[in-house]
């Protein structure tokens, strides 16, 4: 009840980085004065990738003391200077160098599912962050697909809540899965999105409004969103959350180092088999580095932590750090995200605003008669003139039509769903021919469709539709495509069918941790980042009762 109360007022505990920023500029605050470490200093801990898991590592046990020192791939954001409103300019965002794709559905990486520097994926991600259902744990018991998790929801339970202060997050009082409140208020809803709200209300489909990690409001010296439109090309206002505003200036307040512009190239172990710390290749330098660390938590997503593993050969483990079961780099899961947009009369200007700003999970669990296991999501969201082209060529049209189309942009509102592709042992990341600017295999993501999957599309593709004809639109257009990654680490209660334990540590050596989304063993339909900020906040939990050298 006294939340409920003070919702939008409650600060979040231990975490000060609200407060850290500066009011008058975006910079991370605390960058040119943080602690530098050297190579042959071991650390109390080397984080590899410095987006939602690995920011909320650091932050962490940095408060705990902990010496910490997290290498990135990519650079240090200045928002003011790096980040523009314009969806061309913003590329630089994402982690776009050489992977190779391959499978019978291939899934283009970049924009929508990969992020590179200081803030990862979130700073360039919508700000939708659901939680994943009590029923995501434990999918095999329940339906008989996929995999059961060897924790349960309660134990996140707490974490979700923790983050979301954090973030914060804003929205309705959600019904579904486990229902609960956020901490901000819900934002107001765009004409665009009450459309959308409309249709579903007449098919009988719930919608509440977020919940998006976007300040209503004020938060320390984060200011109130102003609904320019640019969530997915970095907020330079501040009041999207990404770890850059919301873990990294405590972490670094409190002695962490970001090294950025560090690419690692291999975990190392010492005689005895553990990990002794990570190599990498610091931006300029042709030599190969090694940061010293007595533990190793590797944060770098679903396609570049496997990478990083099977790179990681050693003696012992001849096809990869941790392959010996061949589990390295499997159950590689995407979402599926059909987006469906309708033409109506009047300007709706789906730009304004956040791009989810009204969401249904209605169809989130298991239904037999819709004749497929588990479900979908639902959401509006706001392609921008670009991303509108390429709806419009997916669908066929060139020159005179598609520039009628992008003449016709500000009459347009969009609907999307996000299905929960089940786990396959066969879509899985390899190590490719191809080698990068450092001379290292670059990684190799192999994807294809179960039949199940098809279902579920092909059902949720309908239900977008028929939401935007119950509301009136007078033309829809449809594009097929894919988000998210999750992922290629997956956790279990053994390695033949897993790679970490219930703790996120990895079975072959006991000091080599794995914080990111590539631990999910399944997705849910819910955005994944939230899940692995609360994942990394039970790790350090669990890390922060154990001395550092353990």
């Amino acid at each position: 009840m006294k939340r409920r109360l003070l919702r939008g007022s409650l600060a979040p505990p231990e975490n000060d980085s609200r407060s850290l920023l500066d009011a008058q500029r975006r910079d991370l605050p605390g960058e040119a004065t943080m602690r530098r470490y050297r190579d042959d200093d071991e650390v109390d801990v080397c984080v590899v990738g410095a987006g939602a898991g690995g920011s909320v590592l650091a932050q962490r046990l940095a408060r705990r003391g902990w010496s910490v020192v997290v290498l990135e791939a990519g650079p240090f954001w200045h928002p003011d200077r790096d980040w523009v409103s314009d969806e061309a300019g913003s590329h630089h965002l994402y982690w776009t160098e050489r992977r190779v794709i391959g499978g019978t559905d291939p899934v283009e990486l970049g924009k929508n599912n990969s992020g590179r520097g200081v803030g990862g994926s979130m700073v360039h991600f919508a700000g939708y962050v659901p939680r994943f259902h009590p029923s995501d744990f434990c999918t095999r018991t329940l339906d008989g697909v996929g995999a059961d998790w060897p924790l349960r929801y309660p134990e996140l339970a707490a974490h979700y809540e923790r983050v979301e202060l954090e973030l914060p997050v804003a929205g309705q009082h959600w019904p579904w899965g486990d229902p609960h409140d956020y901490p901000h208020a819900p934002h107001p809803v765009s004409q665009a999105a009450q459309v959308v709200w409309r249709g579903a209300e007449r098919l009988g489909i719930r919608m509440r409004v977020g919940p998006v990690a976007i300040v209503n409001g004020t938060f320390g010296n984060r200011p109130h969103c102003i609904y320019r439109g640019f969530c997915l090309q970095g907020c330079k206002v501040g009041a999207k959350a990404s770890p850059l505003v919301t873990h990294l200036p405590d972490a670094l307040a409190h002695g962490a180092e970001i090294r950025a512009d560090c690419m690692a190239s291999r975990v190392v172990l010492d005689s005895s088999g553990r990990a002794s710390g990570v190599s990498y290749f610091a931006r300029g330098e042709l030599a190969e580095r090694r940061q010293r660390a007595r533990l190793v938590a590797l944060a770098c997503y679903s396609i570049e932590t496997p990478r990083l593993l099977l790179n990681s050969a050693a003696p012992g483990f001849p096809g990869g750090l941790c392959n010996n079961e061949d589990q390295v780099g499997r159950y590689v899961m995407v979402q599926g995200a059909t987006q469906s947009a309708g033409r109506f009369p009047d300007e709706l200007r789906m730009y304004k605003g956040p791009p989810p700003e009204v969401s249904s999970e209605d169809f989130y669990e298991t239904d037999p008669g819709r004749g497929f296991a588990r479900g979908f999501s639902i959401q509006t969201v706001s392609p921008l003139p670009i991303g509108w082209a390429e709806h419009v060529a997916a669908e066929g049209h060139w020159g005179r039509g598609l520039r009628e189309y992008m003449r016709d942009y500000n009459h347009w509102t969009t609907v999307g769903v996000l299905n929960e592709f089940l786990p396959q042992a066969e879509n899985r990341v390899t190590l490719a021919d191809d080698r990068d600017a450092h001379g290292l295999p670059v990684a190799r993501f192999d994807h294809g469709l179960g039949e199940n999957d098809r279902a579920n599309q092909e059902y949720s593709g309908r239900i977008a539709r028929h939401i935007l004809e119950a509301a009136g639109a007078q033309d829809v257009l449809t594009i097929r495509r894919y988000a998210h990654l999750i992922g290629g680490a997956r956790m279990g209660t053994a390695p033949d069918h897993s790679v970490v334990d219930r703790w996120q540590r990895t079975w072959a050596v006991e000091n080599l941790y794995i914080a990111d989304g590539s631990v999910c063993p399944t997705q849910g339909s819910a955005n994944p980042a939230l899940t692995i900020m609360a994942l990394a906040s039970r790790l350090a939990e669990h890390l922060a009762g154990r001395p550092p050298a353990a």
